[in-house]
């Protein structure tokens, strides 16, 4: 029997207006917070941030951790999906 996976529900955290390390913090204490969620797939993690260091930080300590990074650039603002 498989058993297909749901799809993942996003939650998200605007950090806009956050800096470094900051911006790391939150997304560090958030992705270990949720961290059994997004093993499972049935959550990912969105944070928003307009703070260009967070681009590379946030990404590179989640990979280091085992997750999947995506940024993607907006007009204002860079999201940066942990799944």
């Amino acid at each position: 029997m498989v058993m297909e996976q749901a799809p993942s529900n996003l939650v998200e955290f605007d950090i806009r207006g956050q800096i470094c390390p900051s911006t790391l913090l939150i997304a560090l204490r958030e992705i270990n917070r949720h961290g059994r969620e997004i093993k499972s797939g049935s959550v990912s993690l969105v944070f928003k941030t307009d703070n260009r260091d967070s681009i590379q930080t946030i990404p590179e300590s989640a990979g280091n951790m085992g997750y999947s990074v995506e940024v993607t650039r907006h007009e204002n603002y860079y999201a940066i999906q942990i799944s």
